[in-house]
Order: C-alpha cells, then sequence, then structure tokens
C-alpha cells in the first residue's frame, strides 16, 4: 500500500483495484481521478488542510500556512507565504478577484488577486473559518465574516477605514460558515444559525441532534444549494432547509423571514461534506469499520454517495468507496467536499490527497459498457449519441464486439453484424474475411459479404466458393445462384467445377451449377444442353431470356419429353421463330407429341393448322378420342368422307352418327342410334334436332314393336308429332311399361300446348291493337315541311316560292313566318295527305 501511495497516478480508478465496487454490475455515476502535476508537489512535502473552488481556478491551503492558486489540473499559478502555522479556511467572492485567508495562529488577510486592495488582521485566538461578501468586487459589499470564539462581521466604512460588530458569541468556536446572497450560515457548539445582513437579525436558529459527538473532531457541514436553501449535515444526520419569507400580518416583533426544515434523514456514516446535484446531493462519509480478526475499529476508506431527498428518508442512487492516500490515518475533521457549481466537479480533500469526482459523460457510459463486454449496447449507445462522444468510434466499438464475438465462437452472429459494422468499407471486409479464414469459418461469413456497394476483391469471393466446393455442393450452388456473376472470375470457377466432375460426373448439384456458370459467361449452347441433359425447369427460362430458339429446332423432341406442357406453349408462343411445320417434321417420329402439338394449337385458333386437320383424324382416334367428336364438330377443314372412314373403321358409333348426320343422311344415322345404341333418348333428341317427319316416321315403324322404345315415344313425341299416329299403331294386348304415366304426360302436354296457344293469341291481339293505336297516332301527327320537301305524287316542292300558301281540303297544313331569323315559310304538313298545300304550284288532281 506504501509503495502504490508514492506512486504518481493519474486515475483514482488505478490505485482502488481491489474495490469492490468494481465487481458491480451496477454503473456508477461518477468518475474519479486524482489532482496531480503541482498538487502532487505540494503534499509530498506539505498537507492540505482546505480548499475553496472557483470556475476559473482553485486555492487550496495548507498545514504549513501557504496558499496555492491551481488550475483544474493541478499546475500551480501563484503561490502566498500567508502564516507558518495551519490554514484554516480561504474564501473567494463570486468574481474571484478577492480571497480572504485565515489561519491558526489568529491571521485573517483578505486581498484582491488582482488589485493592491489589502486587509490585515492578527487576533489572539485561531481563526478558524472565514467568509467573504459574495460580491465583494462591489464598494457597497466590502464586507467579510470571522469566526473563532465568536463571529465578527467586517465593514468597510466610507473613510475605508474597518469597522467590526459581532453577530454572535458565547456558545463555543465557530467552526462553519457559509455566505450566499444576504443571508451567512454558521455553525457553533450548539447548532446552526442563519443570519439575513440586510435586515442585520438573525432568522433561525438549528440545534444539532447528536450532542455527544465533538464539534471539533465531527465538524459540521454547511451548503448553499441556492439563495433560500441550506443543506445542513452533522454526525449522522441531514437535514435540508428552506428560508421563506413570513406574511405581513405575521411579522410583528418577528424577522421578516423563517426557516422551514422540508427534509430530514439520517445516514450510514458520519458526514464530512455536502454538494448539490440537480435535485440530489452528493454525500462525502467518514467511515470506521471494526476489524473481524482483532475486533478493534479502524478508518476505512471515505464513501461518496449520491443520494436522493425524500421528506422522512432518503433513497441511495450509488456509493463509491475511494482509496484515498493515508485515510488509514485520517479522520472526520480531515475531509472536505468543495464543488464547482458551474461544472459539476467535486472535490475530495484531505491532508494527503485531492481526488476529483465529476459526472460520467457518454465516453464514460461507453468504457463501462465495454469494460463489462456488453458490446452491443455499448454500440447502441454510441450510435444514439454520436454527436456527443470525444473518444470513441462507432467503428471501432463495432469491431471490438466482432472479435468478441468470435472468441466466444458465435461465428454466425458476429458474421452477421459485420454487415452492419463494416458498412462499405471494402478494406476492412478483406480483413475480416482472411481473419474468418484463419479461424475455419468463411461459410459463416460468406451470406452476409457484400455484392454490390462496395465489391470486394474477386480473389474474397472465389476463396469462400473453393471453401464450398470442397465440401458443400448445395452450398456452393446456393452462392453461385445468388451471387452476380461479375464477382468473381467465372472462367476459374467453370474449370473448377469441370475438375470435380472429372470424379462424379453424373453429379446433379455440380451439372446445374456448371450451366449457371456457362450462363454467366454467355455460352448459352452448352448450359442448354445440361439443362435438358438433366431435365431441369430452368431450361424454358433459359431458351426466353437469351432468345435461344435457333438452338432448340432440333432438340423440340427433347423439350417435348421433359414437359410437354411447356414446351407446347413455348412453340406455341414464338411461331414466328420456329414454324409449326418445321415442329410438326420434327415430331413426325413421335406422333403422340405431335398430336399435343396439334391439339393445343387447334385449341388456339382453329384455323392455323387447317392442313394437318386430316392427319388429326387418326391422331384423335388414336390417342384422344374424347376430343375426336368436338374436333369434328368444332373444324370446318376436316374431309367428313375420311373422317367417315376412320370412325367406321374403328366402329365409333357417336362419331359416326354424327357425320352421317353432317353429310344429309340422317336416316342411316338415326338407324344406327336405335340398332348399335339402343338408345331411344338420343334417338328422339336426334330427330328433334333435324326436325324432319320422315324420320319421326323411321322411328315409330322401328319402336312399334319395343315396349322401351314405346314408352320413351310417348313420353317425348307430344310436343312434335301427333301421338294419335303412334298410339293407333300399337298392337293389342302389348305390355308397355308406365303406359298410364305416358297418357297423363300426353294430356298435359296438350292441355299445356292449349294455354300456350291461348296466351299467345291474346299477347298477339294485344300487341296488335297497341300497334295499331300507335300507327294512328302517328299518322295524326303534322310533319314539319319546307321548301326543299318534294310531294310524293308529283315529285314538285310542296311549298311554293311564294310567301303565301293555300289550305286544301282534308289536310292539315299550318303556316308561319319566322319575323326573328326571317327564314322561309314553313308548313306542317299532315303525314296521311301525302300531298302538297298550294293548288296553284301542284299539277296534280289533288
Amino acid at each position: 500500500m506504501a509503495e502504490a501511495e508514492e506512486q504518481e497516478t493519474g486515475s483514482l480508478e488505478e490505485s482502488t483495484d481491489e474495490s469492490e465496487e468494481e465487481e458491480s454490475e451496477e454503473e456508477p455515476k461518477l468518475k474519479y481521478e486524482r489532482l496531480s502535476n503541482g498538487v502532487t508537489e505540494i503534499l509530498q512535502k506539505d498537507a492540505a488542510s482546505c480548499m475553496t473552488v472557483h470556475d476559473k481556478f482553485l486555492a487550496l491551503g495548507t498545514h504549513y500556512g501557504k496558499v496555492y492558486l491551481l488550475d483544474v489540473q493541478g499546475n500551480i499559478t501563484q503561490k502566498f507565504d500567508v502564516s507558518p502555522v495551519k490554514i484554516n479556511q480561504i474564501s473567494l467572492d463570486e468574481s474571484g478577484e478577492h480571497m480572504g485567508v485565515c489561519s491558526e495562529d489568529g491571521k485573517v488577510q483578505v486581498f484582491g488577486l488582482y488589485s493592491g486592495e489589502e486587509f490585515h488582521e492578527t487576533f489572539d485566538c485561531p481563526i478558524k473559518i472565514i467568509a467573504v461578501h459574495p460580491h465583494f468586487l462591489r464598494s457597497s459589499c466590502k464586507q467579510f465574516v470571522t469566526g473563532g470564539k465568536k463571529l465578527l462581521l467586517f465593514e468597510r466604512s466610507w473613510m475605508s477605514r474597518w469597522k467590526s460588530s459581532v453577530l454572535h458569541e458565547g456558545e463555543g468556536n465557530i467552526r462553519s460558515v457559509k455566505w450566499r446572497g444576504h443571508l451567512i450560515a454558521w455553525a457553533n457548539n450548539m447548532g446552526v444559525k442563519i443570519f439575513d445582513i440586510t435586515s442585520k437579525q438573525r432568522i433561525t436558529n438549528v440545534p444539532r441532534d447528536d450532542i455527544s459527538l465533538r464539534p471539533d473532531m465531527y465538524p459540521c457541514s454547511l451548503c448553499w444549494k441556492d439563495s433560500v436553501t441550506l443543506i445542513i449535515g452533522w454526525g449522522t444526520s441531514v437535514k435540508i432547509c428552506s428560508v421563506k419569507e413570513r406574511h405581513a400580518s405575521e411579522i410583528r416583533d418577528l424577522p421578516s423571514r423563517y426557516v422551514e426544515i422540508a427534509s430530514q434523514f439520517e445516514t450510514e456514516f458520519h458526514v464530512s461534506g455536502l454538494a448539490p446535484l440537480c435535485d440530489q446531493l452528493v454525500v462525502l462519509s467518514y467511515v470506521k469499520e471494526v476489524s473481524e480478526k482483532t475486533e478493534r475499529e479502524y478508518c476505512a476508506r471515505p464513501r461518496l454517495d449520491i443520494i436522493q431527498p425524500l421528506p422522512e428518508t432518503c433513497e441511495e442512487i450509488s456509493s463509491d468507496a475511494l482509496t484515498v492516500r493515508g485515510f488509514q490515518e485520517n479522520e472526520c475533521r480531515d475531509y472536505h467536499l468543495e464543488y464547482s457549481e458551474g461544472e459539476s466537479l467535486f472535490y475530495i480533500v484531505s491532508p494527503r490527497d485531492v481526488v476529483v469526482a465529476k459526472e460520467r459523460d457518454q465516453d464514460d457510459h461507453i468504457d463501462w459498457l465495454l469494460e463489462k463486454k456488453k458490446y452491443e449496447e455499448a454500440l447502441m449507445a454510441a450510435e444514439i449519441s454520436q454527436k456527443n462522444i470525444k473518444r470513441h468510434k462507432i467503428l471501432d466499438i463495432g469491431l471490438a464486439y466482432v472479435n468478441h464475438l468470435v472468441e466466444k465462437g458465435e461465428y454466425d452472429v458476429a458474421a452477421r453484424k459485420c454487415q452492419k459494422i463494416l458498412g462499405k468499407n471494402a478494406a476492412l471486409w478483406e480483413y475480416e474475411v482472411y481473419k474468418f479464414k484463419e479461424i475455419g469459418q468463411l461459410k459463416a461469413i460468406s451470406p452476409y459479404l457484400p455484392r454490390g456497394d462496395p465489391v470486394l476483391k474477386p480473389l474474397i469471393y472465389e476463396m469462400i466458393l473453393h471453401e464450398f466446393l470442397e465440401s458443400d455442393y448445395e452450398g456452393f450452388a446456393t452462392l453461385i445462384r445468388e451471387w452476380p456473376g461479375d464477382l468473381y472470375n467465372n472462367s476459374v470457377m467453370v474449370q473448377a467445377v469441370r475438375d470435380h466432375l472429372k470424379k462424379d460426373s453424373q453429379n446433379r448439384t455440380l451439372l446445374k451449377t456448371l450451366a449457371e456458370l456457362y450462363t454467366y459467361d454467355k455460352n448459352y449452347g452448352n448450359a442448354l444442353e445440361i439443362y435438358l441433359t438433366l431435365r431441369h425447369k430452368d431450361v424454358f427460362q433459359l431458351i426466353h431470356k437469351h432468345n435461344l430458339f435457333s438452338s432448340i429446332k432440333d432438340k423440340i423432341v427433347l423439350l417435348m419429353d421433359f414437359d410437354s406442357e411447356k414446351a407446347v406453349d413455348m412453340l406455341l408462343d414464338n411461331e414466328d421463330k420456329i414454324s409449326i411445320k418445321k415442329v410438326v417434321e420434327e415430331l413426325e417420329d413421335r406422333p403422340e407429341l405431335q398430336h399435343v402439338y396439334l391439339h393445343k394449337l387447334f385449341k388456339r385458333d382453329h384455323h392455323k393448322g387447317q392442313a394437318y386437320h386430316e392427319k388429326q383424324i387418326s391422331l384423335y382416334a388414336e390417342y384422344d378420342r374424347p376430343n375426336l367428336l368436338p374436333f369434328l364438330r368444332d373444324s370446318i377443314h376436316c374431309p367428313l368422307e375420311k373422317a367417315l372412314e376412320i370412325c367406321q373403321q374403328r366402329n365409333f358409333v357417336e362419331e359416326t352418327v354424327y357425320l352421317l348426320s353432317r353429310m344429309g343422311n340422317s336416316r342411316s344415322a338415326l338407324k344406327m342410334i336405335m340398332e348399335e345404341l339402343h338408345d331411344v333418348d338420343k334417338a328422339i333428341e336426334f330427330a328433334k334436332e333435324q326436325d324432319d317427319g320422315e324420320l319421326w316416321e323411321d322411328l315409330i315403324l322401328y319402336s312399334i314393336d319395343k315396349p322401351p322404345f314405346i314408352t320413351g315415344l310417348l313420353n317425348n313425341i307430344g310436343t312434335h308429332v301427333d301421338p294419335i299416329l303412334l298410339i293407333h299403331r300399337i298392337k293389342e294386348g302389348m305390355e308397355i311399361p308406365n303406359l298410364r304415366d305416358s297418357l297423363v304426360k300426353i294430356l298435359q302436354d296438350y292441355n299445356l300446348q292449349i294455354l300456350l296457344r291461348e296466351g299467345c293469341k291474346k299477347i298477339l291481339v294485344a300487341d296488335s291493337l297497341s300497334l295499331l293505336k300507335k300507327m294512328h297516332r302517328t299518322q295524326m301527327k303534322g310533319v314539319l315541311v319546307d321548301e326543299e320537301n318534294i310531294c310524293e305524287s308529283c315529285l314538285s316542292p310542296v311549298l311554293p316560292s311564294a310567301s303565301h300558301c293555300c289550305v286544301v281540303p282534308g289536310i292539315q297544313v299550318i303556316s308561319h313566318f319566322n319575323e326573328n331569323t326571317r327564314r322561309s315559310p314553313s308548313a306542317w304538313w299532315s303525314s296521311t295527305a301525302g300531298t302538297c298545300s298550294t293548288r296553284s304550284a301542284c299539277p296534280c288532281p289533288a
């Protein structure tokens, strides 16, 4: 420990390696560093007794009566030899231009740091405290107070003389004082008082709680949070007092202000110093512990706690044990806590050490996360506050994260993070790829390699492809399929695949991959050959994409064998590239495939393949009889004699019946239906379609000795032929199935026909009458005529050229003259007349 104390360090953490707080998972709120440089030199020969802090500089008093002005790094800027004994207190005004100093030998000095203004006084007792007016720079505020056995107020009069007045005495030594605005707070053996310098009144007395503690060993700590809030720490008690204005009606003989205790709580240890931090408190505590071995009490490291005050208790936010030099020998009175309000800097002062505590910034937060190996959180924190961090770079944190994941063996996660961390930095990508190669994990990083922006060196991609080719054909094929062909040297990979095919020539994965490589290399012929050999579905896409129709003219049978549906669709969609004639010729030796092609061609267009309709009759008869009859019905180019011959040879009755009917031989068709099919319903349907009386006569004659046929005829003949013709020919005694029902149906059909006729007659009469009325109304209407209308009888103009017109008896004529437009006269001429309206102009007898 002695060696550690002698060693100069810039960071307090370096001297607290054994601290149990470092093992905590809770992040500290403050960071610490030892004030070094000139301070180290001073404390090697002397001991610190007090210090005060200004935004611009620090003032340090020592046991040997020296006062040093320091910058924030601890470098000495000025030195004052004030006394040969201990400096008890240093006070600065808000401007930092005036300083008050008091010492153990009773000396008091107040002087200007940048002016000749100075006050010297020596008292006959030690002066423990001094406080200059915060606005001492102003001429109206030339005041300061000192405290020993009594509290004295010094004021400069108009003659530039200093006069003193006693503010308080008789309650022991004054050991602490703080001046804020118009309020002075001080502590003596009995408690804390607050004095209003404006009204010259003492406004409160806050007694101390634990009177068993020696005031000289456990002094009171005072701190103004603002101009009306005083924080008091004494022993283990902390009180927050608020100075308030008294209502005018309550003043009378009382001070205009009073104090209210807003919060009060106890701490675990003795308070050595206080400072505000926003709405929280920073508390410096003196700690004593009991040794487990000797059971003796000893001085432990002081603690700096951040506390959230509550009305009757408090909540501990953080707590740090500090290893300051010589803490084993220090007492509670040896520690002081000073702070800089502007920068939230806290100075822990002890005789042999000065430690600076400051709020942790985002860089410190990231440091802690990295120390705890919480790399992902550190990376996120850096990204969120990248404008505020100064010591860290997002890229460095990301690379550390990747290395950490690799060390843990989480190769896939590390590779995935590379996408976000490395971004478009090609050099870093290549560096990481080689790192993954060294640990044999190229496969892990392969899915995440950049493929466009940026593009790495071809060697990088080839290295990964070779890795897969040696151990994983499927993975190799996936990369070839997913990666653009221009990322690597295509010819190198083609040769590599061919070398592997020499060992396994039938490996479909390698063959397919080779075809894709040929495609990237625009060697479409070789690619097409491999695809056809493999019967791979991508062959059609390859043909379409690269217009390889000239290369497949002699491979049509192969394509049809592979997938006739897709092949036919492709061939029909590209007739301009491969003609129908060429396809039919290529399929001549494969009539079943020829039929598939011609059948689909016929479905698309009944006329395009008319030259092959005769051939299609045989193809349909051989390979697709269900579609033969629809073909015969839809084709107008099919030779009927040839079709009839084929159908008769194969005994296709339905097709033969259709052809006989289409050729006009209805009687033979009907005979075939009855004799071959024995289907009375189909025979009746055929007779209905032909609507030929002779066919009905043939059907009746054929059916007269067949009861089932008679039943069918009775059920269907009523609406086409007079049923009497059939009924008269039925032999007596012939048993006919369902005769009664058939006769009932005939009667119902007859009644229905009567009703239909009557209904039609009514509709016809009503329509005729309606049309007659409409014609009469139309003929009674006048027709607009002018000079251009010609008489139907004499072909002369209906209206004369003169401005007058006459009315012919029996003809409705209305003549008027349009005065506004000065047009020629017009006449309304009845459509029933058909003759003109002027006798003199018309030569006809009318």
